[in-house]
């Protein structure tokens, strides 16, 4: 129970790797609120939480939203943000300029709203996690934008750790993992997909939510821990296939 006693706030944490960081850091004894733009969503995921988690609608694109999040939460002690769409391709040469803006709205723009607004209600020996993918690292055709989205939020996460300093600042940097945004490819097609991807990586499987969210309470836990990347992705940034 290393966190009893912790207000954690998970915002994203209505599926995914945020409803595993959320259900992590409650079994840890934390008191978890999780934030996300569904009501739909978000009341489903409090149904799979322990009983004392609470849920708030908020769209991180709304400064008002996340204002009000944090206004209703009070004192905290750790921000996760997890929230992102999936991922999809987007050829520079084909996309459009005001679409290209928005891909950064939530990921990288909403984590810079959540802190604004979280920073001053947080523990001194508390801390901030965010989420990136390892296609920063490892691009492939058609994901420039997405991968100039990773670097902008792995960039903001250490230039944040030395400005908010002793709040500590941390990114988990993820490969491919099975979550529920994956359930729109059809079953044999996503099995297949999975099986590639598992090729890749030195440890043959693909990563587990579970497996995030232990990294996210690892980084809230580790008070000597700031301005770093963890990459959890079985090895596959380091494979050649």
């Amino acid at each position: 129970m290393a966190l009893t006693g912790q207000r954690v706030v998970v915002i994203g944490g209505s599926s995914g790797m945020g409803l595993a960081t959320a259900r992590a850091a409650a079994h840890a004894g934390a008191a978890v609120t999780i934030a996300a733009s569904d009501k739909g969503r978000l009341d489903a995921a409090l149904a799979e939480l322990p009983e004392g988690c609470a849920g708030v609608v908020a769209d991180t694109r709304s400064e008002d939203d996340i204002a009000a999040l944090f206004e209703h939460v009070g004192h905290l002690d750790h921000l996760v943000f997890t929230a992102g769409g999936a991922p999809a391709p987007h050829p520079v040469a084909e996309v459009a300029l005001a679409e290209a803006r928005r891909l950064l709205d939530v990921r990288f723009w909403g984590a810079v709203t959540a802190v604004k607004h979280a920073i001053h209600r947080m523990s001194p020996h508390g801390s901030i996690s965010v989420t990136s993918g390892t296609i920063g690292v490892r691009p492939v055709p058609g994901f420039a934008l997405g991968a100039a989205g990773v670097g902008a939020i792995e960039g903001l996460a250490r230039g944040l750790a030395v400005e908010l300093a002793p709040i500590r600042v941390n990114v988990v940097r993820a490969g491919a993992v099975r979550t529920p945004m994956w359930e729109a490819i059809p079953q044999a097609q996503r099995d297949g997909m999975f099986a590639a991807l598992a090729k890749r990586t030195l440890t043959g499987a693909i990563g587990e939510v579970e497996q995030i969210a232990a990294t996210h309470l690892y980084l809230m836990d580790n008070g000597f821990v700031t301005g770093t990347v963890i990459t959890v992705d079985g090895g596959s940034v380091l494979t050649a296939g």
